[in-house]
């Protein structure tokens, strides 16, 4: 503080004086920047400019211009450079590194091909700029340029082409410069060293990449990570695991970068309390690590904790990203929670990045999996960019929730912008034909895939086609098209094709599709369960009981079938005839209020459904307590008089007696019934449902 006030009792004086030269201007100027007074350096340049100037001033501007590119200030920086009178390599190449460290890639391009002089300085600037802004190939153009021009590289240029190879993935150039380095002088430098280990682990070259680590003689951070980075992308966690605890006998400590690899790594074993484990020994723990583990409870199917860990962020004060924000949306789609997804949306405008693609996407998503559909596309219309991912999410949403004919519009719009559909679009379009029966228009854009848009059909996209063909009545045609597949015949095929075997009441080709998938997947229940239910439906018990015998020699779990409703942001979880919830007696109690009330309305249970020989007394009892009902009698209970919908979620396919069931409560009571299967959303309506009673 005493310096400062010298200083300005130095400058005082020196105004106070009247006119001075420029020789008494130009310590001042020097001890301003020096102690980083810009204000005050500003104030005696403009004072200096109605002076003349001596060909000493270039140093002074030169230190000044460096102190306004160190401080970020670029507007200040480019203005007293446009007022130099004069101007040596050294002035050039400030300003350049200005534009490069903001990457302002246009003004660095442009004023480096202006510069009347150029040196290797000159060109390690520029090289770095367009390297760590992303511009790797025009980084590679001003390499040749530079080499062409005789000047020599150096380690900062190496390094920068090198980064430039990685996100490039051109290992055929990277090994140019490789051999360029081994031929010079920096062979063994550290950070060439690093970077070269870095650019083999990135171009899919792992093994050259370690054979450079254990020859590394100063082994750093850096070091490390590349290599661990290397063994994750490249699909070896357990390698990545390995490296980690290595690096920690070696008596090197993680910094952020490591963490978050490793945490990455775990998640891809399923290792996700080993992953829990390290999170827990950061302690600072910063936006990458709370989003590592954030993504990756949503990759392992641990959507709940990754809202409760995301709560958790927000309490200790960390600001998340869009990549944070996005994959919460997520789990909140994924788990049908629209509170919780309508807290996160204000949370991403608050932050300001509910316009970010990323975000906006997952926020399209989530609303079409909570089945509000005129949210998701308000958010759809709104956004001020769209990419395929975008109409994707909504011609798929929109084809979930019944609104066919929505999603095919959709689908021509996206080809009026232009914009040319992938593979996931069509698994989107075709789903919509399958649900409104659509078979021609089926047909026509399934050629579409290979005909019009030179795309490889995928074992979805043929999984549609048999579906629709199936349920439309095509059996043959459908038999054929898995016969007839250039791919090998895979458990979704199979399933899909049992599936309507199921619906059609095809015995003889469900047996068939049955008896692949026991093979395909043998432990999986779904496929003896449901051939069981065909032969019972039949009535053939014999045959039942040797399936359940076959589940029970393989040691074949059945999964629970379970419904879900959110109340109040609190989520309660029923199964079918459940006693465990506290308030399970007004549960029933409501329930039997419903089912009686349709009684006298003329329905009846449909006690053909309940596939167990057992008595009718017990098949009535069985059916009319699955689990979405009584989710239902909950939501009635908790929201009587609300004239918004009651939304439902189950784990698996609702069965025939829920669904008609659904179908008479929404025209009884008059309100809307939201349910989410594990097929699709069923919109009950005044006795109707979206799904058109086909699903």
């Amino acid at each position: 503080m005493k310096v400062r006030q010298k200083l300005r009792q130095a400058i005082d004086s020196l105004y106070a004086g009247g006119q001075a030269t420029a020789e008494a201007y130009t310590p001042l100027v020097l001890e301003c920047v020096r102690v980083n007074d810009v204000g005050q350096a500003k104030r005696l340049q403009s004072h200096m400019d109605l002076h003349c100037f001596t060909p000493n001033d270039t140093f002074l501007h030169n230190r000044l211009l460096h102190t306004y590119a160190r401080l970020g200030k670029i507007s200040d920086a480019r203005n007293l450079f446009d007022k130099m009178p004069q101007r040596d390599i050294i002035s050039w190449n400030t300003i350049l590194s200005v534009y490069a460290k903001s990457g302002s890639v246009e003004n660095l391009r442009a004023l480096f091909y202006k510069m009347p002089f150029r040196d290797s300085v000159s060109y390690n600037t520029v090289i770095a700029g367009l390297a760590g802004s992303g511009f790797s190939s025009q980084a590679l153009e001003v390499f040749l340029r530079m080499n062409r021009e005789g000047f020599e590289p150096t380690e900062y240029t190496h390094v920068s082409l090198l980064n430039a190879c990685s996100r490039l993935l051109d290992l055929r150039k990277g090994k140019q410069i490789h051999g360029r380095i081994c031929v010079g002088v920096l062979g063994r430098n550290v950070f060439v060293w690093n970077a070269l280990t870095d650019m083999y682990a990135k171009c899919g070259e792992i093994d050259k990449a370690r054979w450079l680590f254990d020859r590394t003689d100063n082994k750093n951070v850096v070091s490390w990570n590349s290599l661990i980075a290397g063994y994750l992308k490249n699909g070896q966690p357990k390698k990545c695991i390995d490296l980690f605890q290595e690096m920690q006998l070696g008596g090197f400590k993680p910094d952020d970068v490591t963490v978050s690899n490793v945490l990455g790594a775990y998640f891809q074993s399923g290792l996700v309390d080993e992953a829990i484990e390290v999170f827990n020994l950061i302690k600072n723990k910063d936006k990458v690590s709370w989003t590592t583990m954030i993504v990756g409870y949503v990759q392992n199917g641990k959507e709940e904790d990754a809202l409760n860990l995301f709560a958790k962020m927000l309490a200790e004060g960390v600001k998340p990203d869009s990549f944070t924000i996005s994959s919460v949306i997520s789990s909140c789609a994924k788990l049908a929670y629209l509170c919780n997804g309508q807290v996160v949306h204000g949370k991403a405008i608050l932050l300001g990045v509910d316009n970010d693609l990323l975000v906006s996407s997952a926020l399209v998503d989530m609303y079409c999996k909570c089945g509000i559909t005129k949210e998701a596309w308000i958010v759809f219309d709104m956004m001020p960019s769209r990419n395929v991912v975008s109409w994707n999410v909504m011609i798929r949403g929109y084809a979930q929730n019944g609104q066919d004919l929505e999603a095919l519009v959709l689908y021509e719009k996206l080809l009026q912008q232009k914009l040319k559909p992938d593979s996931i679009t069509f698994v989107a379009v075709l789903s919509a034909c399958n649900h409104a029966g659509l078979i021609e228009e089926g047909r026509i854009y399934f050629d579409s895939i290979s005909k019009r848009y030179a795309l490889v059909p995928t074992l979805d996209h043929y999984a549609c086609m048999i579906n629709l063909l199936g349920r439309s009545g095509c059996m043959t045609e459908a038999i054929d098209l898995v016969n007839n597949m250039p791919h090998e015949p895979n458990s979704l095929i199979w399933s899909t094709l049992l599936s309507v075997c199921a619906i059609k009441g095809d015995i003889e080709n469900g047996e068939m599709a049955a008896k692949r998938l026991f093979e395909l997947e043998p432990l999986n229940a779904g496929p003896y369960i449901m051939l069981s239910n065909m032969y019972a439906t039949c009535g053939r018990w014999e045959d039942v009981a040797s399936v359940r015998s076959l589940m029970k020699s393989k040691n074949v779990k059945k999964f629970a079938a379970y419904s879900w409703i959110e109340i109040d942001n609190e989520v309660h979880k029923f199964v079918a005839e459940d006693a465990t919830h506290p308030q399970t007696e007004i549960i029933y109690e409501e329930l039997g209020r419903l089912i009686k009330k349709l009684q006298e309305a003329g329905f009846m249970p449909d006690t053909k459904l309940v596939l167990h020989n057992v008595e009718e007394e017990e098949k009535f009892a069985s059916i009319c307590y699955h689990s979405e009902k009584l989710a239902l009698a909950y939501g009635l209970i908790k929201n009587p008089h609300a004239t918004t919908p009651i939304r439902i979620m189950k784990n698996i396919r609702v069965c025939g007696d829920c669904h008609m069931f659904m179908k008479l409560v929404s025209k009884v009571i008059g309100r809307p019934i939201i349910l989410r299967d594990s097929n699709r959303f069923h919109h009950f309506v005044g006795g109707s449902c979206s799904c058109k009673d086909y699903w």
